[in-house]
């Protein structure tokens, strides 16, 4: 059986020795264990124009010279694709990434969580740049989340007036640090502006990136404190340990600092409003990144009229359950959970 291995050096030079000796290529095949194919590829890569000492011109073969040009040739290839044949993992990290929306980070730990499943495994690294040179069928970098821009410098803005409420200044350090547990940002996102009345109201905790997610009917500040309302109602006294304080924007549908603060069930007020600085939204960067996180599945210009509660709730439960880098690859769902047994 003929053995189909690539031409190592020592090879060549084999090769060199028996055409010299006059050696049919097709002998030299049998002798090196190489198909007939392989040796007449191997003479054109190494093949030159020798000139005699008579000036007469013969056509020879330098081991050399093919085996830099065979080692250029592997070096522009590039390596053996790790993935190998592993089709179903292919499959299964593609389907993440362009069905689900997840990141190729995020996908990869998604499947380390069924790695026995697998015949292989790739790092993050190596998956984009699968990527990048088109080895998958159906991902493109198109479907690709956005990619991060820029980081840009971070500037306080003065303020021309107080905050409806409590700044963010008078925050305690053990929430700025994340070192505490029940402290959210609350945000809005809006439809298409100019057509959708309706709007949703996101609450993501600081410690585990919790989120919740809930329709309002429109941007009214009164919508805003009925659905604090039923939050309230619906955590009962754990309500109090679980949103101890909220950091909001300067929004109207956020100026009634003193409705977010009263409580329904009790005459205490049951959580502490906090105020950002204006167009100061770093100070909510877990609000903004949910947010991009939300825009995967419901894009600028959507209509969230047309969004039923059952389709928000989906991407609530998505967004709970994506594997996070910063928490270790655990969900938000297992850290929340793990924070409330803890109370």
């Amino acid at each position: 059986m003929k053995n189909f291995s690539h031409m190592t050096y020592n090879d060549r030079l084999r090769l060199d020795t028996l055409i010299r000796a006059g050696h049919k290529p097709k002998e030299i095949a049998e002798i090196l264990h190489k198909h007939v194919s392989t040796i007449y590829r191997e003479l054109k890569r190494g093949r030159y124009i020798h000139t005699n000492s008579d000036l007469t011109e013969e056509e020879r073969y330098n081991p050399d010279e093919a085996d830099r040009k065979a080692r250029e040739n592997l070096k522009e290839k590039g390596a053996g694709l790790k993935i190998g044949n592993d089709i179903k993992l292919a499959n299964y990290l593609e389907k993440l990434v362009s069905e689900e929306k997840y990141s190729p980070d995020a996908a990869l730990a998604k499947a380390r969580e069924h790695q026995d499943e697998f015949s292989t495994m790739i790092c993050t690294t190596t998956f984009y740049s699968y990527i990048e040179k088109g080895i998958f069928l159906k991902l493109t970098n198109k479907d690709l989340p956005v990619k991060k821009n820029q980081k840009k410098k971070k500037q306080k803005v003065r303020q021309s007036r107080a905050s409806r409420g409590e700044s963010i200044e008078n925050r305690p350090d053990e929430i700025n640090g994340r070192e505490t547990f029940g402290h959210w940002e609350m945000d809005t996102v809006k439809g298409k502006q100019g057509i959708t009345k309706s709007c949703m109201l996101v609450l993501t905790e600081r410690k585990t990136r919790a989120e919740i997610i809930a329709k309002l009917p429109d941007q009214k500040s009164e919508s805003v404190i009925r659905t604090l309302d039923r939050i309230e109602k619906k955590w009962g006294d754990l309500f109090y340990q679980v949103f101890k304080s909220i950091t909001v924007d300067n929004g109207s549908e956020f100026a009634d600092y003193e409705g977010m603060e009263r409580s329904c069930r009790k005459k205490e007020k049951r959580t502490t409003i906090y105020y950002c600085h204006p167009y100061s939204s770093y100070e909510r960067g877990s609000n903004e990144n949910q947010n991009k996180m939300i825009r995967r599945h419901i894009p600028k210009g959507t209509d969230i009229d047309e969004k039923t509660d059952e389709d928000i709730e989906r991407v609530e439960n998505w967004i709970n359950e994506y594997p996070r880098r910063k928490l270790g690859y655990c969900s938000s769902r297992e850290m929340f959970e793990m924070e409330l047994k803890a109370i």
